[in-house]
């Protein structure tokens, strides 16, 4: 299975999901224009990687901020991780956020409880 990589630009994050080197990664804002084209490719090929999942993987998450179609995404997203554990792979993320930023931790505890997925919280200046 090909990398995935999107470079960060201004308002979406940079985006580096790659099986063979063990990466996965969201770094950076998410206020794309166009919620649904941005994560498309996104979407796409976490469905394939999910079918044939490592046996584990840990998914970076350091979004500053976000939007609410975003936000939406972000969960649809996470949601397509689940799948994974039906297929033998255990999935757990790694959360990063400011310290003082209670609303993007609250965000992580919200997905994580939504998702029943492995969350850890990993607080940064």
């Amino acid at each position: 299975m090909l990398p995935l990589r999107i470079e960060q630009k201004d308002d979406t994050p940079e985006i580096i999901f790659d099986i063979e080197n063990e990466i996965f990664e969201i770094t950076g804002k998410s206020l794309p224009e166009d919620v649904i084209d941005f994560y498309q490719p996104v979407y796409n090929w976490l469905e394939e990687y999910v079918r044939d999942p490592l046996e584990k993987s840990v998914f970076k998450v350091k979004i500053e901020y976000f939007n609410s179609a975003s936000h939406k995404a972000i969960n649809d997203l996470l949601n397509i991780l689940t799948k994974a554990k039906k297929n033998g792979g255990d999935i757990i993320i790694n959360w990063y956020f400011l310290r003082e930023d209670e609303d993007m931790l609250e965000s992580g505890n919200d997905y994580e409880e939504l998702t029943g997925l492995k969350f850890e919280y990993i607080g940064y200046i």
